[in-house]
């Protein structure tokens, strides 16, 4: 995000949690939607997500449920969604040394995320998950030691490309830490091998350490698309359908919900949006356009 921060949506444009339960409701019982993960932005800011995520947890049939944060205030919450009914959690974190923490992310708040992520370790939350995004010059050697200090607290690496999805829009393929420079950094320390279990839908390509039973995963959105097999679907705060998390265009549902629509007509306008899904996101196509939100606008 830039240094001055994003504007936040008008409060009027936000949906209400009992909008946001209702669309998750359709999704699920009328759309077989099968897990749900709140993320953003940062969704531990939201003064509702307890309750969204325990009347999620309260559907029938019942989604697995997590979040995705930056683990800032998850020491304090942890427990109390762990009891409202969330299965577990993915951390961003990037890295494990103070002052490259502060580089990243502007914030001296490194020992935060650590109480954050031990918390909810205890809490149950788990397999906990790490996402981590190598940036050239400022972390990209740092995989190893985060790989370690992960593996020593039981807790699941996955390293992910950085995405065409920046507010400044000053993403450059050439400049990115691809997947297989990640491959390279990581052979010197540790024994990697393909995971035997089938990867399916997931983003992650996962990879035994040492012969297990940790692993370690790596999301190659750019230079090795899954998009063939990805499942997913995005529902923005605002009550937008993204079809892919490339896509510069949206599907309101917010618009039908608030003028009284009916659930079989909800969710058969978010099947259409779903049905115009493109083949793959075209990050090699020279004719690609960055989305105009930025990753933390859309949720990643």
């Amino acid at each position: 995000m830039p240094a001055e921060g994003l504007d936040w949506l008008p409060g009027d444009d936000v949906l209400t949690n009992d909008e946001v339960v209702r669309l998750i409701d359709i999704a699920v019982t009328h759309l077989g939607v099968r897990e749900v993960r709140f993320t953003g932005g940062e969704p531990l800011v939201r003064r509702g997500l307890v309750d969204i995520v325990a009347r999620t947890a309260a559907l029938s049939p019942r989604p697995e449920t997590s979040v995705t944060t930056n683990a800032l205030g998850l020491a304090r919450t942890a427990q109390t969604l762990a009891d409202a009914g969330l299965d577990r959690v993915n951390v961003s974190l990037d890295t494990v040394r103070p002052e490259t923490f502060l580089e990243i992310t502007r914030r001296d708040r490194l020992h935060d995320v650590i109480e954050g992520l031990s918390a909810a370790a205890a809490a149950g939350l788990g397999p906990v998950k790490v996402n981590a995004v190598l940036l050239r010059g400022v972390n990209d050697r740092q995989a190893p030691e985060l790989l370690r200090w992960c593996i020593e607290r039981g807790y699941q690496l996955r390293f992910i490309e950085q995405m065409p999805l920046d507010a400044q829009h000053g993403w450059r393929r050439d400049t990115m830490i691809t997947a297989d420079e990640i491959f390279e950094s990581l052979p010197g320390q540790f024994v990697l091998e393909p995971a035997e279990e089938p990867r399916g839908s997931a983003p992650a390509e996962l990879f035994t350490v040492d012969g297990g039973p940790a692993t370690v995963g790596v999301i190659a959105s750019v230079t090795r698309p899954f998009c063939g097999d990805c499942d997913r679907v995005r529902l923005t705060a605002d009550g937008q359908v993204r079809n892919c998390l490339f896509a510069r265009e949206e599907s309101d549902l917010r618009g039908a919900l608030r003028r009284g629509a009916g659930d079989e007509e909800i969710a058969d306008r978010w099947r259409a949006a779903m049905l115009t899904k493109l083949p793959g996101h075209g990050i090699d196509d020279i004719e690609f356009l960055q989305p105009s939100r930025s990753m933390s606008a859309i949720g990643g």
